[in-house]
This record gives structure tokens, sequence and C-alpha cells, in this order.
């Protein structure tokens, strides 16, 4: 089952099942397996900064 993520920063909702194609991420990439320099799409935060969210 594909997860989402929120930035603890502006809430950007990352979701596995939809990925990241406007910066190169494929629909069903895990966070887990994004880029070490991937950055969230809107506040530019790191990973880190992510939380799962149901």
């Amino acid at each position: 089952m594909e997860k989402k993520f929120e930035c603890d920063v502006c809430s950007y909702r990352y979701d596995e099942a939809l990925g990241d194609p406007e910066n190169g991420i494929a629909k069903g990439t895990a966070f887990e397996d994004l880029p070490a320099d991937w950055r969230c799409p809107v506040c530019n935060e790191i990973k880190s900064e992510f939380t799962e969210v149901k």
C-alpha cells in the first residue's frame, strides 16, 4: 500500500502513488527511495522534515 508524507513546514503532501513527475520522480516511488537530495517542491525543505500521514 502506498503511503503519503506531509512536509512539516508547508503541508505539501508527497503521495507515493503520484510521485513527483515535475521533478523526475515516477509514480509509485516509495518515499524512502527518493534521492537523498530530493527536496519539497513547494518550500525546498529536506526529506527529514516530512512526516507520514494517514
